[in-house]
């Protein structure tokens, strides 16, 4: 017999989409992810109470379940790689400084415009204030969207029609991440690359031979991703620099002055001194700010380029500014920390994370590990540090984790190398990695 007097079927009780978005634990999630985000949240938990069979009373619970912490997709990652720059991490991680001038930054601020006169001024002129600060020798400085827009626009404004040019060594034609090679960019600006010398060996002569009346700029890229050994030879900075036409340098790694722990690595600093009339690099590398792309050198033709038509679709915003302005001037960014890191600290605090692990019932143990500088960096040179090793089971889960936890798997181990893991960040690091083995974590 139907009983006519109720609903049998907990499928038709289930709230309608706008009575539980107006259920008041719903509202902080609106506010954060926007009411959209969170009405499609609650559309799919209420075609998992009908499929399922769940009660109706759950349905804000599910949705609760379901939301992303914040309105990005993009999840913050504890980088245990041991590679200090990785490239499919975001580089760089900013310093707090370089994170408060981001948020000053976030509404109104005076970008262009004087407060004193109440009139307009130079865009970004505290940031490049920095920079000229940074790199003395530099007749003028210039901020673009990433380093090769900053060569892209070097070549462009420097290699018109007439001279359209740009002389090559072999060695050195790079072709970094994702199948992207450097001399398709140059050959895109309209330039023709000119190739000199071989693959291992190229000489001053070979400069001087190809240098006519179409000649743009001599360029000279480090090779930042890869290393040649045995017969080899390049022309130094300070050769190329009598030869006649702009010599533009492409340090890539954005190091600003010489490291003692990098000595093969190019900077910005000493190519000017040797003689470049423009150099060109990364600030998301081993500067450690926000991604952009560094310019200095001679006033002339700095002024050439920011005069260029392309200066402008290249410029970078107000984040931007904030970010790098707080990398110069403020504290050593973490990038700098993590490279310098000393092998004893990281045996301490890889063994104390070992010890705290162990206790929670995982199999954990310190062990010696190898880190890089990565991102294009000081390619060949090996960090001597510490890492936790964990069975490699536990690598899906870290990274499904919040924060996701990246490693490495190497012999057999899941490695976390705590090189680029800040100190203050070891107890989020034993929490992710105790949840993914299913462990309660230590209050």
């Amino acid at each position: 017999m139907t009983d006519v007097g109720g609903d049998a079927d907990p499928r038709r009780r289930v709230p309608r989409t706008d009575a539980a978005l107006a259920d008041g634990r719903l509202a902080s999630a609106i506010d954060r992810l926007g009411r959209d985000s969170v009405k499609i949240a609650v559309r799919r938990a209420q075609q998992r109470v009908r499929s399922e069979g769940l009660e109706p009373h759950l349905l804000v619970d599910l949705v609760l379940q379901a939301l992303p912490p914040r309105a990005s997709s993009l999840r913050p990652v504890l980088n245990a790689t041991g590679a200090v720059l990785h490239t499919n991490l975001g580089r760089a991680a900013l310093s707090g400084a370089a994170l408060d001038a981001l948020v000053a930054a976030a509404g109104p601020v005076d970008i262009e415009f004087d407060l004193a006169t109440g009139r307009r001024a130079a865009r970004g002129r505290g940031t490049l204030a920095a920079l000229r600060t940074a790199l003395p020798d530099a007749g003028d400085v210039l901020v673009v969207g990433n380093g090769a827009a900053a060569l892209l626009l070097a070549v462009t404004a420097l290699c018109p029609r007439r001279t359209p040019e740009v002389i090559w060594s072999r060695g050195e034609l790079v072709e970094i991440g994702d199948g992207f090679r450097l001399s398709d960019l140059v050959a895109a600006t309209g330039a023709r690359p000119r190739e000199v010398g071989s693959t291992n060996r190229t000489c001053l002569d070979d400069y001087r031979a190809a240098i006519g009346s179409r000649t743009g700029c001599v360029l000279k890229v480090h090779p930042s991703n890869f290393t040649v050994t045995g017969f080899t030879s390049q022309v130094p900075v300070r050769d190329l620099a009598g030869l006649g036409p702009p010599l533009v340098v492409d340090v890539g790694s954005g190091l600003l002055s010489p490291d003692a722990l990098l000595p093969d690595e190019p900077d910005l600093t000493t190519a000017l001194r040797a003689g470049a009339d423009v150099v060109t690099g990364s600030a998301d590398k081993l500067m450690g700010g926000p991604q952009a792309g560094i310019v200095g050198g001679r006033a002339d033709l700095l002024a050439r380029m920011r005069r260029h038509p392309l200066a402008r679709a290249l410029r970078v915003d107000k984040l931007t500014l904030a970010a790098l302005e707080a990398t110069l001037t403020g504290p050593p960014a973490p990038t700098f920390a993590a490279l310098h890191q000393g092998e004893r600290v990281l045996l301490v605090r890889a063994q104390q994370l070992a010890a705290r692990l162990a206790r929670g019932g995982l199999h954990a143990e310190a062990v010696p590990s190898e880190g890089v500088v990565g991102g294009g960096g000081a390619p060949g040179l090996r960090l001597p540090g510490w890492a936790v090793a964990l069975p490699t089971d536990l690598a899906a889960p870290l990274r499904r984790g919040e924060p996701a936890v990246v490693g490495r798997v190497e012999g057999g181990r899941l490695l976390l190398d705590l090189r680029a893991v800040g100190p203050e960040q070891d107890g989020a690091l034993a929490a992710a990695v105790l949840a993914a083995g299913g462990l309660p974590v230590e209050s």
